[in-house]
């Protein structure tokens, strides 16, 4: 068995920001040693997930206005009262969403449908740096 981990960043722009970091993430499978295994993508953050979601721009979209749904934006939250930062409602998001995904690895690529791509969603309240750490296991 073998552990292939490495690290990068991305810049976002927070508020729902959508960043595909799928050829990142497959960069790195494919230079595993062997033809399948598992990975694991997470972020270094609690107010930022990482999912999957299919490549269409109306579907961000959507997918936006559900998270505003579930966790309003304009809201009072506790979180705020204490540390008057504004982003409990980042917090909240990432924390139903996790931060992290595992994928099966075939033929040295993780394994998505043709229009799915690995994305970072960062809902905080203002831009961010945030680093991605990918682990292959084989």
């Amino acid at each position: 068995m073998g552990v292939l981990t490495e690290k990068f960043t991305i810049s976002s722009k927070g508020f729902d920001d959508v960043i595909d970091i799928t050829s990142r993430v497959q960069n790195i499978v494919s230079r595993m040693e062997k033809n399948t295994g598992i990975v694991n993508i997470s972020t270094v953050a609690s107010t930022a997930s990482i999912i999957t979601l299919d490549d269409e721009f109306n579907l961000s979209n959507d997918f936006s206005i559900l998270m505003e749904n579930i966790v309003p934006l304009n809201r009072v939250y506790k979180h705020d009262l204490t540390w008057h930062d504004g982003n409990a409602h980042a917090h909240l998001k990432a924390s139903i969403l996790g931060n992290s995904i595992t994928l099966s690895v075939i033929d040295k690529k993780a394994v998505l449908n043709s229009y799915q791509r690995i994305v970072l969603i960062d809902f905080d309240n203002k831009p961010s740096i945030r680093q991605i750490i990918v682990s292959v296991v084989y």
